[in-house]
């Protein structure tokens, strides 16, 4: 071979290794078309907790339900604006575990293709600090700030969830986000948690009903620490917020992408031949029966 063939032949070798090369996790290659139908793709937002039991208490006395309703409605606004027009919001009334079971049942009857679970973090009660705001006292700690991303190694698309957990903390982190990393230390007790991407911040907690029971790939999304004072204080900006939804969409475009390049193509079913059978006539050959699918 000559040798002013080889960058020739590497060049080409380049070429077709980035046209084939979406592997599980990526977004389809350039080269290749875009085959994700936005207006067929479900995605189910997931308001957490109720306004009956708000979650976490903020630095300065707000419900953690109110962080959660306001920006998942924004991320609905902009899924459908981004053409996922099935997107559905979905808030949840009551007071009991009941209630988790009843968004589970309902994402597994649409049926919906993701499953995400929209939060805003706090501490466990040891690591509360007490200051005055407007004259009230409350809870604050200025420590740990940072989102973080949660799946289920027992969801049943256990891939599809870490899929979907990546690209969104890879988005995250392309706008400057970082994620928090004290899930990891020993001081959590029964509340650590292990980090299975430490690059996109991607933390496993099997026991969360919603992101266990789900039949779809499904994550939690801690955004922020809002009893961190100037972390809840930026998270309750218009510009955080629409940030994080930007981040929210690309995340789900990317992921609606790389479903679609590797979901199979249906398979024509080829008409059976006739059975042949030595010593019948052709006219009185019986046709195969049709194989059924298991």
């Amino acid at each position: 071979m000559s040798y002013r063939a080889v960058p020739l032949v590497i060049l080409a070798m380049l070429f077709w290794q980035s046209a084939w090369q979406t592997a599980w996790g990526e977004a389809a290659s350039p080269t290749q078309p875009d085959r994700c139908n936005r207006s067929a793709f479900r995605v189910m937002v997931d308001v957490g907790h109720t306004a009956e039991v708000p979650g976490a208490t903020s630095a300065r006395g707000a419900t953690e339900y109110a962080f959660n309703l306001r920006l998942a409605k924004l991320i609905e606004q902009q899924l459908i604006a981004a053409g996922f027009t099935r997107t559905v919001l979905m808030v949840t009334a009551g007071r009991t575990h009941r209630g988790l079971f009843k968004r589970v049942a309902r994402a597994n009857s649409l049926p919906a293709d993701l499953f995400l679970s929209i939060h805003h973090d706090s501490v466990p009660d040891a690591f509360k600090e007490t200051w005055e705001y407007e004259g009230q006292e409350h809870k604050f700690c200025d420590r740990f700030p940072g989102h973080s991303i949660f799946i289920s190694n027992d969801n049943a698309d256990r891939k599809g969830s870490l899929l979907y957990g990546r690209l969104l903390g890879a988005q995250l982190k392309a706008r400057g986000f970082t994620y928090t990393p004290h899930y990891t230390e020993a001081f959590m007790g029964n509340r650590r948690r292990e980090l299975v991407d430490a690059e996109t911040g991607v933390y496993r907690y099997d026991q969360l009903i919603v992101l266990k029971h789900t039949k779809m790939p499904a994550a939690l999304l801690e955004a922020g620490s809002i009893i961190n004072r100037e972390e809840e204080l930026r998270l309750a900006t218009p510009e955080r917020q629409s940030l994080i939804g930007a981040a929210v969409t690309d995340s789900i475009v990317q992921f609606c992408a790389a479903r679609a390049q590797h979901k199979p193509e249906p398979v024509a079913r080829q008409p059976s031949p006739p059975a042949k059978r030595i010593g019948t006539p052709a006219a009185a050959t019986p046709q195969a029966s049709p194989i059924k699918r298991q």
